[in-house]
């Protein structure tokens, strides 16, 4: 079939579109005009364009659908509200498509399309396969193949689709990060891989941060290495900031070992928050366990107070009540309140989800569900391979759901950050 019998094949009349409907309509101007491209042999972006032109559209009907009304209609079965559109980067056989995803208020509609999840499983598969093939896989790994059929693959195979995957891991992981990112989270998981010939635990770090411009969440880089030092976290951080990292206020984490001098020192003019969930546990670790429950409900009191200036206070007040019974807890508070309280410094509405890393948790929960079912890595790279496709559909997801910041809240944010700058001008005047 000729390029033009296509295009006029897929723009004549479908019971799919409303009769008169404006999506319809959009729908055919839009391909007759690549039909006259079609007609121009050197017209290279014809399949490129077509494509775009009908996920575009079929996006658009989906999303109508979905919510039982189309643009600016008023129908008495419609169940949502559109709220704009989410830019998009699609990679296809034909080119990578720039998309406009159309976004629901209540974050309900995923693009068919797009297949959420579909590039983690490739890359889990390729995992799998890599690891039969050059016989290092595990009895668990070898009994995923032989049930999923995937004996008779060869090496050949494996290594084309392992370097499809690399090429789009790669792209994620060293795109610009642009704009403002004032709260980031990092935090650290742990995998089994061959080294060298012998099986090491290697740390897989990733930082997540929202944008200051949208509200939205990233997932702005992952890395992995031998151990968790100093020189490692100053060389992830390095390279966040060599992509555009900026305009980071608080970074929330664990206590992990050099990651706050990393910070000091990388991420100039930022504040460390400890996440309170791991100081929490930290901390009940010093006492009986008969007296766990009463003193985290204690130490929970603090996070309960409505102000910056009240919540030092029930700090330094609880300390002294564990003074003389628990002294390591008393020091403990002593030596951590300024790292647990940092949240403080920012506005109420932000509290719950700037003070821990759980949202980081989440996605780490994801990520050791699909790593757990390889066991052992075959190396390095294949770690890289499918937590890098991991986080990079989640992050996709991120893009098309409602935002993690109301604007007016970081607004609030952006206030702090000018009265911040016109203080020391006035002292200065």
């Amino acid at each position: 079939m000729t390029r033009t019998a296509i295009v006029w094949f897929l723009i004549r009349k479908s019971p799919i579109y409303r009769e008169g409907g404006t999506m319809a309509d959009e729908l055919r101007i839009g391909l007759a005009e690549l039909l006259r491209k079609a007609q121009m042999e050197l017209d290279a972006d014809f399949l490129k364009e077509g494509v775009q032109a009908l996920s575009q559209a079929l996006m658009e009907m989906e999303v109508e659908e979905h919510i039982g009304a189309a643009r600016h209609e008023r129908t008495e079965g419609r169940s949502g509200q559109r709220n704009g559109y989410r830019e998009r980067t699609w990679d296809t056989r034909a080119g990578a498509i720039e998309l406009k995803v159309p976004r629901v208020r209540d974050s309900s509609y995923f693009p068919s399309l797009l297949e959420p999840r579909r590039r983690a499983e490739r890359a889990l598969s390729a995992v799998v396969q890599e690891a039969y093939v050059h016989g290092v896989s595990t009895r668990k790994v070898d009994e995923l193949v032989k049930a999923l059929g995937m004996t008779g693959i060869s090496k050949s195979r494996v290594s084309t689709l392992c370097e499809e995957l690399d090429e789009e891991v790669g792209r994620f992981r060293n795109r610009p990060l642009e704009g403002a990112y004032p709260y980031v989270w990092i935090d650290a998981t742990y995998v089994k891989a061959r080294q060298d010939g012998r099986v090491v635990s290697m740390a897989v770090v990733i930082a997540v941060g929202v944008k200051a411009e949208t509200g939205e969440r990233e997932v702005l880089g992952l890395d992995v290495g031998p151990s968790e030092d100093g020189a490692f976290w100053s060389a992830f951080l390095r390279s966040l900031v060599a992509r555009g990292l900026s305009g980071v206020r608080l970074v929330t984490s664990d206590a992990h070992q050099g990651l706050k001098s990393a910070i000091e020192k990388v991420v100039q003019g930022a504040s460390w928050q400890r996440c309170r969930v791991h100081f929490m546990r930290n901390a009940l670790s010093l006492v009986p366990k008969a007296a766990q429950q009463m003193v985290g409900a204690t130490i929970r009191t603090v996070f309960a107070q409505p102000e910056a200036e009240s919540a030092c206070e029930q700090w330094r007040r609880v300390a002294d009540g564990f003074r003389l019974r628990f002294p390591k807890l008393a020091e403990l508070m002593d030596g951590a309140e300024d790292d647990v309280l940092a949240y403080a410094a920012f506005p109420v509405e932000h509290w719950q989800k700037v003070w821990s890393n759980n949202p980081l948790e989440r996605l780490n929960k994801e990520v050791k569900r699909r790593t757990n079912v390889v066991g052992i890595f075959p190396n390095e790279a294949a770690v890289v391979r499918l937590v890098g496709a991991i986080l990079s559909e989640q992050h996709d997801e991120w893009q098309v759901s409602k935002r993690y910041f109301s604007a007016g809240s970081l607004a609030k944010l952006k206030r702090k950050e000018e009265v911040a700058v016109e203080q020391p001008e006035l002292m200065a005047g």
